[in-house]
This record gives structure tokens, sequence and C-alpha cells, in this order.
């Protein structure tokens, strides 16, 4: 099947969905045992046969577990969404693919995989493997993704970190790829984890942060678990610096990492999300590192950033403690106009909140919001809040697996890692709870190595589905059931002649009538090593009554739109508004 171009000229597409929190709850439908389940797992049937590959030697090398990541973007510009799988490899360069304690699974040798969505118009889902024509078949061992438009042509681009040298994906616009790393001068030899794009000068092109993690070597291998031998902790290892090229618009980035300040503070960093924390109009960068303390790094907006961690509440728990920092989301939970942040951790660990004060600073709120004992159990990783039934109250994934053995696994289990998943779903009141399987679905009930997760609407129905990376283990495609039921409405944010930089963190905020307004920005970071679907699908509960629509753009113009249908995406393109008032 040949690429299928947009009907539209406009250079890059962007989706957001706008949430409306009520001053009190909203009309909402409760999902009982015995409804369609909230989500029903269909990668085998819809040919998401992925498989991931740790290249296990019986060695314990540390990267053989923390990986890998996986990522939602419409690669060839058809309306609908691709996914992409980074794979991992042979550790020890003196041992072959047969040699490993878990075989491969495939053909050929182990490499990331890209499947093209053949979503048709009745609704029915499929993908084909088109790593191959694509060229992006890159045989390292992965870790994470990064989807962005660093050269503003209208395609999004693809950055991918690894144990070992990193690699750019520039999209030609015909469905392949080439491979620009050097020309670049992107590439980082070091063990990366998180990568997120983001014009942090605001000269309207996308730069790159890419997380490092630890010093880590195959011959510098620790040996740790006592008398039955496992993977050893972070700490055992230095952590290394991060790192941010600085894109000067030419095809090329410049290392700009001392001269940004990054050098005062690092540690073992693995996720990372970008976004406006301090609403002073610069983007600003959290990073969650693990078992060291967090960054906040606070644009200045002369280039340079200051870590913020200690002083905003964010490095540490509420009990001054450095926790094992994983993945990362931010996005305005409460409804208060601010991002709030929200890391996932190692097990015998809460999971955190922090709520932020503006002004005041973060909290660790995770207690009072009912996130916290229910995550002691888990290994957190991929996460992200979204609303799953469109009720207007965003809702929360996590993706788990333990990093250390399970003892709940048994003795004899060759891979004692396996968790299982969780979603929370918020009560309309600010507190949340666990949905047990019995309502979100057999989905829940797998117990397995997770990883990465992806979140967008890849049927387009109007509902946000999951993709997850497992390691070790089959790759997973949560589709929503319910989210349907209530109302939602979708924003698709268009530049002419701009890429993804034109409208990348761009806020919409959205009015009805007694209701407060609800802020969503456009992004694809957060969760863990993997990209997101940067459609935010929000929900409406049961109300159409849409009064406006506001698109602030990155370079703080304001456009307002009225006369919103809801139950679909809209276009809003550049300059086809009125002013804000």
């Amino acid at each position: 099947m040949g690429i299928r171009k947009p009907l539209s000229s406009f250079a890059i597409n962007c989706f957001l969905s706008v949430a409306v929190l009520a001053v009190g709850p909203l009309p909402r439908i409760l999902f009982a045992a015995g409804d369609s389940p909230v989500f029903r797992e269909a990668a085998e049937e819809t040919g998401l046969d992925f498989r991931h590959f740790i290249g296990a030697t019986g060695e314990y090398l540390f990267p053989e577990i923390m990986g890998s990541g996986v990522g939602m973007f419409d690669y060839d510009g058809d309306g609908d969404l691709d996914v992409y799988f980074v794979q991992g490899a042979m550790l020890d360069p003196d041992k072959e693919v047969s040699q490993s304690v878990f075989p491969f699974v495939g053909e050929g040798p182990p490499r990331n995989r890209l499947f093209r969505n053949e979503l048709n118009p009745t609704g029915d889902l499929r993908f084909t493997d088109v790593t191959r024509e694509a060229g992006v078949g890159h045989p390292g061992h992965g870790m994470g993704m990064a989807v962005g438009d660093y050269d503003s042509d209208g395609d999004p681009d693809l950055y991918l970190t690894n144990f070992g040298p990193n690699v750019l994906y520039r999209n030609d616009g015909d469905g392949t790829f080439t491979d620009v790393t050097r020309d670049a001068g992107v590439d980082d030899p070091r063990y990366s984890a998180g990568s997120t794009f983001v014009d942090y000068d605001s000269d309207g092109d996308l730069d790159l942060y890419v997380a490092n993690y630890v010093s880590f070597t195959i011959k510098g291998n620790r040996r740790c678990g006592g008398e039955r031998r496992d993977y050893c902790a972070p700490g055992v290892y230095q952590p290394l610096p991060d790192r941010l090229f600085r894109n000067e618009g030419n095809g090329r980035f410049t290392d700009r990492s001392e001269e940004a300040g990054l050098g005062r503070a690092f540690g073992a960093g693995l996720g990372v999300v970008a976004a406006d924390l301090n609403l002073d109009r610069r983007v600003d960068l959290y990073v969650a590192n693990d078992g060291t303390p967090n960054q906040l790094w606070i644009n200045q907006g002369d280039g340079t950033f200051q870590d913020q961690g200690l002083v905003s509440g964010t490095a540490y728990n509420i009990d001054g403690v450095a926790e094992a920092g994983m993945g990362v989301t931010a996005a305005d939970f409460d409804g208060d106009g601010d991002d709030d942040l929200f890391v996932t951790h190692n097990k015998k660990e809460t999971n955190t909140l922090y709520l932020n004060g503006r002004q005041k600073g973060f909290a660790d709120a995770t207690s009072r919001f009912g996130l916290a004992n229910a995550s002691v159990p888990y290994s957190g990783f991929g996460t992200r809040w979204f609303d799953y039934d469109n009720d207007g109250w965003l809702d929360l994934f996590v993706a788990n697996g333990a990093v250390v053995m399970d003892d709940r696994q048994p003795a004899d289990s060759p891979y004692p890692y396996a968790q299982e998943n969780q979603l929370f779903r918020a009560d309309g009141t600010g507190r949340s709870r666990e949905i047990g399987s019995d309502v979100a679905g057999s989905a829940l009930d797998l117990v397995e190595v997770s990883r990465g997760a992806a979140f967008g609407d890849i049927d387009n129905d109007g509902d946000v589905d999951i993709a997850v990376a497992n390691n070790n283990g089959p790759a997973r495609l949560l589709l929503n059931q319910v989210g349907s039921r209530n109302h939602w409405l979708g924003v698709r944010l268009e530049v002419e002649g701009g890429g993804m930089s034109a409208v990348y963190q761009a806020k919409v905020a959205l009015f009805r009538e007694g209701h407060k307004p609800v802020r969503r920005r456009c992004h694809t970071d957060g969760s863990y090593l993997s990209a997101n679907d940067s459609r935010i699908l929000f929900g409406l509960g049961s109300s159409k009554a849409v009064k406006r629509v506001e698109v602030h753009w990155p370079d703080g113009g304001c456009e307002a739109w009225n006369g919103m249908e809801v139950d679909r995406y809209l276009t809003l393109r550049r300059g086809t508004g009125r002013p804000c008032e």
C-alpha cells in the first residue's frame, strides 16, 4: 500500500482535546462489573506481533532489565497513529543471538520495528510491519524514543536513545527515513534513556534534551544479589550528566549543555518531560532520576537553566528521600490552571504526586489524593494522566515490572520480575481509586514486566488507547471500550508553513457555562522512554454545550473560536480565529 498524504496542505497537525472540570461533579457513566471492560487487549489480532529481546547472557548485565519504550505517531500523514517499538540486542559483543538465555523470536537480527496503521473507514484496525521499507530498523540495544519535527518540514522525526550511540532518523515525507545522526551532531555514546524535543530558546525550532543514565560498561559489570544472583541497583554505578542540543536551523545541532548550566547537577536520569511549570511562558524541564535527587530545570530565558528541584519540593519525597524515579507525567489534573507532576518509583516506595502551588512550590500530595499505598508493592515505569472514560476527570495508568526479583513470583520462575499494571480512576472529588480487572478487563490481569507505555486514540473513535512495551515479553495494545460513551471534543491545530515547533507546547482552553476553564497542551513526551500521540482526549461527560475554545500559541499569540460541535476532531487553523478577549 502506498503512502497516503494528508488532505490538508498545512505543514503539521497537532491534536489536542480539552477537558472540563466542573465546579461540581459532572454527570458520570459508572462502568461496573458486567459492562464492557474498559480495555481489551488486541495486539495479536491487529498484527502487532512484536516481542522484546533483552540479549540475556546469565551475567545480569544491567541494561537488560531497564528497556524499553514505544511510540505512537502518524509517520505517513494519513490521519491515524502508527506504532514504533524499541528493541534490545546482545550486549556482550563476544556472544551470538543464539547464545541468549531467552531465545529471540523473529527473522533476522533483533531490530526496532515500525508498524503502519491500516485503519479503514469502518473502524477495523490492522497493522503492517513496514520497518524495512521505512528504513528505521535500528539494531542496537535500545532504550527509548522521542518524536518531533526538528526540521520544520511537517513530518515527525524520530530520535532513539540506546545503550551505545543514539540515532536521529529524519522523516523524508515519502514513507521513508534517513539516518542523519552524524550530520546533525546529536550522537551521544553514553547510556541514554529519556529524551524530548523542546524549543527551549524560543527561536521557532525544536531543540533536543537527552537524559543520560549511569556509567555501566560490560567489563565493569558488578555481581549483585547474594546467594541468588540478581541485577544490581543503579547506585552501584556512577550517574551521568544530561545533554542539551541546540537546533541551529540548518539541519545541525550544537551541544549547549555546559553553557545552559546542566553540568551543575545531574543524576541517574530516566524520565523527562518538558512543560511551563511556573507559568512564565518559557518551557522548563523536569527529570526523574533513579535513586538520586530529581531536577527541575527552570528556564531563565537567556539560554540557561537553574535547577530548582530542591527549593521547589520536587527533588525528594515528603520524607526528604530521593526515590527511584522512572516514569513521569505532567498535566493539570486538579484543574487549577498549572501542570502538576507524577513520578513512578520502585517497589517499597510510593509513586509520588507533586502538586503545583506556583509561587509556593510543589507539595508531595500522594497520600492526600489516594495514590500512595496502592503503589508500594509495585515498580512503576510508563505512566500518564488521561481521561479513559471521558467524564472530564483525569485518570491515571501505571505500567509495572520489577527490577529485582519479585518475591511473589515462583522461586523457579525463569524471569521473576512480572507484575500487574494499574489503572486509577478519579472519583470527581480530587481523589483516585484503583480499578480492578473486574471493571478494567482481563488486560489488567496480565502479569508481565512492563516498561514503556504510549497513549493515543489509535482507532480514532474518540477515546485513549494504550500501547505497552514489555521487557522480555510481547507487546500489548489496550483498546479502550468505554470512553466514547461520553461526549468528547478534539482540536487539531495547524500553522501554515510551520512544523511541530509552531504548535508544540501550545495551550488550548475550553470554556463552558458553569464550569471552570481547563487548559491542555500539545506535546508528545512523558511516560517512560516513550512518545505519545499529541492528541490528548479529554471528555465532556454527558454535556454537549461548549461556549468557546481558546488557543495560546507558543509565541504568545492567542485566538478564540465559538460554536464548537462535539464528538469529533476540529481543525483550528492559525489566523482563522478572533483575538482573545
